[in-house]
């Protein structure tokens, strides 16, 4: 009876984490590039809870292996949604309680869904005086380590095994695409930008990889403001950010990527959130200036359905007046990320680590 319990864990442990993976292409053109033209998308929001299930499942399968995490142990981290939603799929496959650390900004139906899923969900009150919310989350993952013993924090802004974590992703798209030209990503941790073009970048030496970030956020150089899209950006410098891996980046701001979303949704019944209308929007701006055999594969981290109360509802984006704004058919191009504060869709050929330029003047 033992045996057959046992079996019966790991079978079902199995089928959980086998829901990850393994998510569909589509091709995207018209109307964000000419028929002819256009860019694939790999749908990550099929995955259960999004892109993030695939490194909240592995940071907890290494670090139990290595011992860091005990049976049982409480995994605490900060999120502002997505990874929470993939650490709570963790602790469920190998039986960890779950506290995921946010802020106001996280959606009520974020924080309902987290919840059915039995993590337990702390918030905090004021932002750092300037580390921002991420910052103040960070402190408070801090201070409830210190008060559950045996807990463990996955650190996905500076864990390795968050970028190892998309080794997987990368060889789906190697073998679904045969040839990719240009990988566009978004940036938040810089887990799944420097995962996947990693792996790609020794297929494909000739890769270009093309970052996408959000105005308001200090990852690539500009000044750090409060930002009202989630999901891509920081306040901090992630250490997974793999600068010398991109040849571009670009900056979007939030009526862009709302009405990039909204596009997509009407012309190809997938959309996202804040990251995907941002990343689509420079594929498509890629897709009609590149040679027509351009091979430009863009990630879409997650699905539209927790961003129905914000990009998809008119009431808030009038508020935040995010509608009736398209953008530019181009981008701005700057020269330097920190040549001048952008506040559009800008583009810079230039890629430093901020911290590494500031530590050589």
């Amino acid at each position: 009876m033992q045996s057959l319990t046992k079996a019966a864990v790991t079978s079902g442990q199995a089928a959980l984490s086998g829901l990850v993976g393994n998510t569909p292409l589509l091709r995207v053109s018209e109307p964000l590039a000419p028929a002819e033209r256009g860019f694939w998308a790999k749908l990550e929001g099929f995955n259960p809870g999004g892109i993030k299930d695939r490194p909240g499942l592995h940071m907890v399968e290494r670090a139990r292996a290595r011992g860091d995490l005990r049976p049982g142990g409480r995994i605490i981290e900060s999120t502002s949604g997505t990874l929470g939603l993939g650490l709570a799929l963790a602790g469920m496959v190998y039986g960890h309680p779950v506290t995921l650390v946010t802020d106001p900004g996280l959606e009520l139906s974020m924080t309902r869904l987290l919840t059915a899923y039995g993590a337990q969900v702390n918030v905090v009150s004021e932002p750092h005086p300037t580390g921002g919310w991420q910052q103040a989350r960070r402190d408070r993952v801090q201070r409830l380590l210190e008060q559950h013993p045996d807990s463990w924090c996955p650190d996905q802004y500076n864990n390795p095994d968050n970028v190892a974590a998309y080794t997987p992703l990368a060889l789906e798209l190697a073998s679904e695409m045969g040839h990719i030209d240009v990988l566009v990503c978004s940036v938040g941790t810089g887990g799944h930008s420097a995962g996947v073009s990693r792996v790609l970048r020794q297929l494909y030496p000739e890769l270009t990889v093309v970052g996408v970030d959000t105005t308001g956020s200090t990852i690539f150089g500009q000044p750090a403001r409060p930002r009202l899209m989630r999901g891509l950006g920081s306040s901090i410098h992630p250490r997974n950010v793999a600068y010398e891996n991109f040849s571009e980046v670009h900056w979007v701001a939030p009526h862009e990527a709302v009405w990039t979303c909204r596009q997509l949704a009407a012309s190809h019944y997938a959309t996202g959130g804040w990251s995907v209308g941002a990343v689509a929007l420079v594929a498509g701006w890629l897709a009609r200036t590149m040679p027509a055999d351009a091979r430009i594969v863009a990630v879409f981290p997650d699905g539209p359905q927790r961003y129905l109360g914000t990009v998809y509802d008119d009431d808030y984006c009038t508020a935040h007046g995010l509608l009736n704004s398209p953008p530019a058919p181009e981008p701005e191009l700057i020269g330097h990320p920190d040549e001048k504060e952008v506040t559009r869709w800008s583009r810079c050929t230039t890629v430093v680590d901020p911290l590494t330029a500031e530590e050589a003047r």
